[in-house]
């Protein structure tokens, strides 16, 4: 993996174990996928599509899967465009440091037998709104990043920089 930029405050005496990650950018009518996440007693957020790889897969296949199980999208997974990585704690009080590759998707068709992830609902924004809508950093970044490599970044994006 490429050097990747560092984003999430660590906080004092916790442990952020690395975990390989894979998310990815899919655009449909000038709009991006994202989740929107709601868990018991906590507000609702926003991420991109994807999450840990498991055990023997491939961070292409990861991504494609994910997508299944948050959207119910069937995804064709492009090139990896920007890694970055991010520590944070979930819900559960768990902290990770995700190693997150970010690829280029196309949703190709719906199949809702694929959703299983109950918490997550699809939601398509702007990207520009999405900058400021996701929890994540290493999230906002990358949307950063795409936009920038179609040369469609509003000027202030130049202004993101991951903490060190």
């Amino acid at each position: 993996m490429p050097c990747a930029p560092q984003f999430g405050e660590p906080e004092d005496g916790r442990v952020y174990p690395d975990r390989p990650a894979a998310f990815g950018v899919a655009e449909q009518d000038g709009k991006i996928a994202l989740v929107r996440i709601e868990k018991p007693d906590v507000p609702a957020w926003f991420d991109l599509p994807g999450g840990a790889i498991d055990p023997g897969e491939d961070a292409a296949r990861a991504v494609a899967r994910e997508f299944g199980e948050e959207t119910g999208l069937v995804v064709a997974v492009g090139g990896a465009f920007t890694w970055a990585d991010q520590r944070f704690v979930n819900t559960e009080g768990k902290a990770f440091n995700n190693r997150g590759a970010f690829f280029d998707v196309t949703v190709q068709r719906t199949d809702s037998a694929l959703k299983i992830e109950d918490d997550h609902t699809l939601v398509w924004m702007t990207p520009h709104d999405a900058l400021t809508a996701l929890r994540h950093e290493a999230h906002a970044w990358a949307v950063a990043a795409w936009l920038r490599s179609r040369g469609r970044a509003p000027a202030h994006v130049a202004s993101l920089a991951p903490n060190r």
